[in-house]
């Protein structure tokens, strides 16, 4: 599904990544684990297209994608949920899910934007009595989850997630976990980043970033 190969990355003259490669199959989960600064943020930004430049092969269903700009990847079927969550804090959650709707293109076949609002909103039952407050009114826990349930509603088939249960409480730390499990179950692949070990547990496969290099 996912296959990338010499993966190296820049901050000006620093480098951030060395040679990374790693794949992802099918619905699985992928968990990177790693120190502050270890660079998984970077990878996760220069898998999606918006990081710092970036060398080496990215290939998506095997189709060469290293080259496409974020919008392109985004359509392909990639969705990103950085660790800043990105939300458009002066609109409400239903205004900041039906934009997300608007801008994706899922293939023929797949769910519509209502199938898609309705199955964000069974994930998420706690947004439901949220539809009409400002994003900025939302604690952090209630953010991430509008955050994760705006990609959702671009229909990807590969999340990366960049710490998705960091620094919020711990009740809504588990409603995160049993919905990401849930959409593993239902054939999402995920590559997840994070260090508290929410995930891990449940992966497929962990792998530790040292340094901007696999250990």
């Amino acid at each position: 599904m996912l296959t990338v190969e010499g993966l190296n990355a820049w901050y000006g003259q620093a480098q951030a990544l060395f040679n990374v490669s790693l794949t992802v199959g099918e619905g699985e989960l992928v968990v990177i684990q790693g120190l502050n600064g270890a660079g998984k943020s970077t990878l996760l930004q220069s898998l999606i297209g918006i990081g710092p430049r970036a060398q080496g092969r990215i290939h998506w269903q095997g189709q060469a994608i290293q080259n496409w700009p974020a919008h392109r990847r985004a359509r392909a079927g990639l969705g990103f949920v950085a660790e800043d969550r990105r939300l458009f804090t002066g609109l409400s959650v239903k205004e900041n899910l039906w934009i997300a709707a608007s801008s994706g293109s899922a293939p023929s076949g797949q769910a519509t934007p209502v199938q898609r609002f309705d199955r964000v909103m069974a994930l998420f039952p706690q947004l439901q009595v949220m539809l009409h407050r400002s994003a900025s009114q939302m604690s952090g826990g209630e953010q991430q989850m509008l955050a994760l349930a705006r990609t959702l509603m671009t229909g990807p088939r590969l999340l990366l997630l960049d710490e998705p249960c960091e620094g919020i409480a711990p009740v809504l730390v588990a409603a995160l976990r049993d919905a990401l499990l849930q959409l593993t179950q239902e054939g999402v692949a995920m590559l997840v980043a994070e260090q508290n070990q929410i995930l891990a547990g449940h992966a497929q496969r962990v792998l530790t970033l040292v340094g901007g290099r696999l250990a």
